[in-house]
């Protein structure tokens, strides 16, 4: 395995962003959610992002620590709680849930202006191209939280699989796998995720095999997409730009 490479992703989405995927995965109520289990599960996927050296801001970081103090918090009794100026709930969740559903009103509103921009663009002909019929909408493209989730559930797969045995010896190359992709998915057809990794034989060879996956995504060469939220992820060739 390439130890050194570095996966260099432009992450747009940021920390809130991914405790309402959380949020929004699991079916949970905003009002309701539990510290302990969204901390937990917050956690792992800065450790998956460890693992996969992708580059994370700090304000991911602060969030994760926060997380940790509101969990910390929460298990104390409500005599012992420390004081906090300008808090007037007991419940150390609060706060957060402001935050939460606060970010979530500006991302639905953005959400609607990029609908409007699209359809405006969809209508849009110009001078003497009367006949021009507008491509419609690509399916939406998942993001890298989608990503590595899928990743995560390959690796849960793996490890249950009671022949798993890690090869020693084996070399595998991101630039390797890079090839193997871009073959599986010329002919034009989709890729399920599952698919891409129903032949490794360890984690080793997942973990490449993903990040030669996130480096096509990076380069434009592939697009991973979900015909309805949270199907499962599949592979396609990106259209040439």
């Amino acid at each position: 395995m390439e130890t050194d490479y570095k996966v260099k992703l432009e992450i747009f989405e940021g920390p809130l962003d991914l405790l309402l995927y959380l949020i929004k995965r699991d079916e949970l109520d905003i009002y309701e959610i539990s510290l302990e289990r969204i901390t937990t599960q917050y956690l792992e996927y800065l450790q998956a992002f460890k693992e996969l050296n992708i580059d994370v801001a700090g304000e991911f970081v602060v969030m994760a620590a926060n997380l940790i103090y509101l969990k910390s918090r929460s298990l104390l009794p409500v005599d012992q709680q420390p004081p906090e100026e300008d808090v007037e709930e007991d419940d150390p969740r609060w706060e957060l849930i402001r935050q939460l559903i606060e970010y979530k009103k500006f991302k639905e509103a953005a959400a609607q202006l990029q609908v409007r921009e699209l359809e405006q663009e969809r209508i849009f002909v110009r001078v003497g191209e009367a006949d021009f019929e507008p491509a419609p909408l690509r399916l939406g493209e998942v993001g890298i939280f989608q990503l590595v989730n899928a990743f995560h559930n390959v690796v849960k797969r793996l490890e249950a699989r009671e022949d798993l045995r890690e090869i020693f010896g084996e070399h595998y190359t991101v630039s390797d796998k890079i090839e193997t992709i871009l073959q599986r998915v010329a002919s034009g057809t989709r890729l399920k995720f599952s698919e891409l990794f129903a032949h490794v034989a360890s984690r080793v060879e997942v973990v490449v095999t993903f990040l030669a996956l996130l480096e096509l995504i990076r380069l434009r060469q592939v697009r991973a997409v979900q015909v309805n939220a949270f199907d499962e992820i599949e592979i396609e060739r990106a259209a040439p730009v």
